[in-house]
């Protein structure tokens, strides 16, 4: 297989990891949502976003994951010299987070399934919004390479971190508004 049908496949089960993780983390505000709702509205939501979230982690999020590690390593298995590349190395970090992120995203999951979550709406934002922060410095690091300015790479990422969380403040405070 050439390198360059590798990293199509690649590319392919980064982007439906992405997605997964993105509509899993979703769901899981929308089930902590559910729980302001009276009995039978709760239930009947909650069931149903369990049922959801189980589909996505299970059917997209954990298979995406698997495939596109198998299919990254095998890339480098076919050029070992990008190991070496500073870049590699923290790109290489960053897909190490981003696979302890889909783990604890796991264990969301399984305190679904017990019933609840233990972070609040907010924090649930702001976790789904993290895997925004990985796919950024990801996507940057796999394309600008050595052309990036470590610098300008870091005040980028600290501002995009700041307006994330300030959007999801701003949010919060409409909603909050509302009620």
């Amino acid at each position: 297989m050439s390198y360059l049908v590798l990293k199509t496949i690649h590319l392919i089960f980064v982007i439906s990891w992405f997605a997964g993780l993105f509509y899993v983390g979703r769901l899981f505000i929308y089930f902590k949502e559910a729980s302001k709702y009276e009995a039978n509205k709760k239930k009947i939501l909650q069931d149903q976003f369990l049922l959801m979230t189980k589909r996505c982690m299970y059917i997209i999020t954990w298979p995406s994951l698997i495939l596109s590690t198998f299919f990254g390593l095998y890339m480098l298995h076919k050029n070992p010299s990008l190991i070496y590349l500073n870049w590699m190395i923290i790109k290489l970090v960053f897909v190490t987070i981003l696979i302890f992120y889909t783990a604890y995203c796991q264990k969301i999951l399984l305190q679904m399934m017990k019933g609840s979550i233990k972070f609040s709406d907010f924090k649930l934002r702001l976790w789904n919004e993290f895997a925004t922060l990985l796919l950024i410095s990801i996507v940057s690091l796999a394309v600008l390479k050595t052309t990036l300015s470590w610098i300008k790479a870091i005040i980028v990422f600290v501002i995009i971190g700041i307006l994330l969380f300030s959007l999801i403040k701003i949010y919060r405070s409409y909603i909050n508004s509302k009620n």
